[in-house]
C-alpha cells in the first residue's frame, strides 16, 4: 500500500466536519471554562503556575520521544528565559533547548509560521547533537527517512516520508496552508480540525533529521493558541504521554490515506482530554495554596516535607497513598516519631487515613478541590 504523500491528491487531506462539529464546540466551551480558572489564581502566583504547566508539558513532549529530562533543570532555564531569575549553573544542553523553544512557542504564538520559526525551534532541540549531520535545517541525507522498530534483522517499517530532495517544496507548501487556515487566513479552519490536520501533516513530512515529533507537538499547539487568541498551555503531551501506543497507533492508522476523520476524531477527543487536564492541574495549584494558607503554622518541619513531597506527585496523588515507611523514608524521622506527625495531620483534616496496620494509607484526597479544602 502507498503512502499518503505518494497519492496524486497530496496534501489534499478530507475529512467529515459534521462529525467533529460537536467536539469543536465543546473545546470552545472548555476554553472559556480554563480562563475562569484561571482567574482564581492570583497574580504572584501566576507566574509559578505558568512555569509548572509548560515544564511539565516540555518534560512529556521529550518522554515520548524516549528523552527523559530533569525538572528542576527544565524550571529553572524556563525562569530564566521568562526573565525571573539567573539559569542554575551547567544545564544540560537537553534542558535548555527544550525550555528556550516553549517560551519561544509562548511568546510569540501569534507569528506565522516560517523557515525561520522552525529551523530556530530545531537549533535550542539539537543543540550539541554530535549524531545530527543537519541541525537548523531541513534534511538533505539521500537515504530513506523511515519510521521503523524491532531488531535490525526483523525491522518493521511504520512509515517512509518523502526523500529529503522534496523538502524545501512540501515545507513551503505547508507553512502556505497553515498560515492561511488561520484565524485571519483566507481559508480559517475550526481549532481542533486546523491543530489536527497540522500535526498529521508536518510529521507525514518529516522535514528534519530528529525533533520532528517534539516539533510537530509545538505546531499543534502553536495552532491552537492561534485560534484561541492566547497562549494555550495545554497538557497534550502530558495527556498523549499517559497512552503513547494509542497516539502512535493513530499516526500509522492515518499515514496511507488521505480521508483523516478518524485522526482528527482521535486527535480532538485527546486535545479536549488535554483541556480537562489543564483545568484540574489549575484547580489542583487553587487547591493547594489554599491547604497551605488554612494551615499556615500549624506543620511542623517534617509534615511540611512530607506534604510537599505529596504534592510533587501532581493530580495523580502519591500512587498507592503515603504508608508510614513512606513518611520515614522522606523524612528520616523515627517510626514513633512518624506515627504521631501522620495522626497529628489527620486530627487536623490535612490527610485522610485508609485501611489498618500495615495496610493504612494517608491521602490528600482524590480530587484537590474536595479532600484539600
Amino acid at each position: 500500500m502507498s503512502w499518503n504523500w505518494e497519492q496524486a491528491k497530496w496534501p489534499q487531506f478530507s475529512h467529515d466536519s459534521k462529525a467533529l462539529w460537536a467536539m469543536e464546540q465543546r473545546f470552545l466551551l472548555g476554553s472559556g471554562e480554563l480562563v475562569g480558572a484561571f482567574k482564581h489564581v492570583g497574580d504572584d502566583d501566576r507566574q509559578t503556575l505558568r512555569i509548572d504547566l509548560i515544564s511539565e508539558e516540555a518534560i512529556k513532549t521529550s518522554e515520548i520521544e524516549g528523552e527523559i529530562l530533569n525538572r528542576d533543570s527544565v524550571q529553572s532555564s524556563l525562569r530564566h528565559q521568562f526573565g525571573l531569575g539567573p539559569d542554575k549553573p551547567n544545564i544540560p544542553r537537553a534542558e535548555r533547548g527544550i525550555a528556550q523553544m516553549m517560551v519561544d512557542l509562548y511568546d510569540h504564538f501569534d507569528t506565522p509560521l516560517s523557515d525561520d520559526v522552525l529551523f530556530s525551534w530545531h537549533n535550542m532541540l539539537m543543540e550539541g547533537s554530535s549524531d545530527i549531520s543537519t541541525i537548523g535545517s531541513y534534511r538533505i541525507h539521500e537515504d530513506p527517512m523511515q519510521v521503523v522498530s524491532g531488531p535490525s534483522y526483523k525491522r518493521v517499517v511504520h512509515f517512509e516520508a518523502p526523500p529529503s530532495k522534496r523538502m524545501p517544496a512540501e515545507m513551503h507548501r505547508f507553512m502556505d496552508w497553515f498560515n492561511d487556515t488561520a484565524p485571519k487566513g483566507n481559508v480559517p479552519l475550526p481549532a481542533l480540525t486546523r491543530a489536527g490536520i497540522a500535526h498529521l501533516y508536518f510529521v507525514c513530512i518529516h522535514p528534519f533529521e530528529d525533533g520532528n515529533g517534539r516539533i510537530g507537538r509545538a505546531i499543534a499547539e502553536k495552532s491552537l493558541a492561534q485560534n484561541l487568541g492566547y497562549p494555550s498551555m495545554l497538557a497534550l503531551a502530558y495527556t498523549i504521554a499517559r497512552k503513547r501506543k494509542d497516539y502512535y497507533a493513530a499516526l500509522e492508522r492515518n499515514n496511507h490515506n488521505l480521508e483523516i476523520t478518524d485522526w482528527l476524531d482521535y486527535f480532538g477527543h485527546t486535545i479536549l482530554k488535554a483541556q480537562a487536564n489543564t483545568i484540574n492541574r489549575v484547580d489542583f495549584y487553587v487547591a493547594k495554596a489554599k491547604f497551605y494558607e488554612r494551615r499556615r503554622g500549624q506543620l511542623n518541619e517534617r509534615q511540611a516535607k512530607a506534604i510537599a513531597r505529596i504534592f510533587e506527585e501532581g493530580i495523580d496523588g502519591f500512587q498507592g497513598g503515603l504508608s508510614a515507611e513512606n513518611y520515614i523514608t522522606i523524612t528520616k524521622a523515627s517510626r514513633a516519631t512518624a506515627t504521631r506527625d501522620l495522626q497529628d495531620l489527620v486530627e487536623k483534616g490535612a490527610l485522610t487515613r485508609t485501611g489498618e496496620l500495615r495496610h493504612t494509607r494517608y491521602y490528600l484526597g482524590r480530587h484537590p478541590r474536595n479532600a484539600m479544602e
